[in-house]
């Protein structure tokens, strides 16, 4: 019965978690692209849909199959030619891997956090692309990548509590790591016409100089993260009732079988006594 609302929603998930802020923008008049052939939304979509879509199916075998058709089926319904392999073996990857590590991270809530962190580091830059002020730059940028940097942590002490806290440091490196990715995407898919030792070359280059500013910029931002984590986590522990009693082992024997072993011989029946014959003393005779 689970996944006759899980499917459904994942296949939504999908496509608005990866998909759908194109729309926000516009698109070409009388168009049916659901699926525009761009590098950075086919990577970076198809992997943050491929996320939810697994987080909702919860199942490896299920959710990557899901994904893949549906990856497919709205490439064909978006007119795009099945002669682009380059860009459609992108998008299936990204969405089967997504869904991957999205099923894996219903188990884990470490490995859900690392897999949100690229979903989370694509979003968090994009509602500022249009604005020109630094200064609402800096706040809007800032609130949301130190938003999803306590998301983030949040995620990873859902299940095991304050003993998924070591994996805060590694997260956070990671979750910086997936600002460099973006922009790399980002540099590759504007890199049209352009030969690969240049694109690869400049892709590098925008990765390692992407943590500069980031650093210098958002640092108080990533502090306040942290900072906001942990009483988020310290509630979210708090509002959990408390755990059950460890079980009875005896619960299920009745009071005898609680006795132990040197106490057996109360149970047992005494053995009969032997009476012999009384010995006549010799004087007797």
């Amino acid at each position: 019965m689970r996944y006759l609302w899980s499917v459904p929603a994942a296949v939504v998930a999908w496509f608005v978690g990866g998909f759908s802020a194109t729309y926000l923008k516009g698109l070409p008049e009388g168009t049916t692209m659901f699926v525009p052939p761009r590098v950075d939304l086919v990577l970076l979509g198809g992997f943050a849909g491929g996320v939810l879509a697994g987080l909702l199916v919860a199942r490896v075998r299920i959710a990557v199959p899901l994904v893949l058709v549906v990856a497919g089926g709205l490439w064909w319904l978006s007119g795009n030619s099945f002669s682009d392999r380059n860009l459609l073996i992108t998008l299936l990857v990204a969405s089967a891997l997504g869904a991957f590590f999205g099923a894996l991270g219903t188990r884990s809530s470490v490995v859900a956090a690392f897999a949100l962190a690229l979903p989370v580091a694509w979003t968090a830059l994009r509602p500022a692309e249009q604005l020109t002020e630094w200064r609402w730059l800096w706040q809007l940028n800032g609130l949301l990548v130190g938003a999803g940097l306590a998301l983030l942590l949040y995620v990873a002490c859902w299940k095991r509590g304050w003993r998924s806290v070591g994996s805060w440091i590694p997260l956070a490196g990671f979750y910086l790591v997936a600002f460099g990715v973006v922009e790399s995407v980002r540099l590759v898919s504007n890199s049209s016409g352009k030969t690969m030792d240049a694109v690869g070359d400049a892709s590098t280059e925008a990765f390692f100089q992407s943590f500069e500013p980031m650093l210098r910029e958002y640092w108080p931002w990533l502090v306040v993260g942290v900072l906001l984590a942990i009483p988020m986590t310290a509630l979210k522990l708090r509002a959990l009732p408390p755990p059950p009693p460890p079980p009875d082992p005896y619960a299920d024997r009745s009071n005898d079988a609680v006795l132990s072993d040197d106490l057996d011989w109360i149970d047992q029946e005494d053995p009969r006594r032997r009476l012999f014959a009384r010995r006549q003393a010799a004087s007797a005779e």
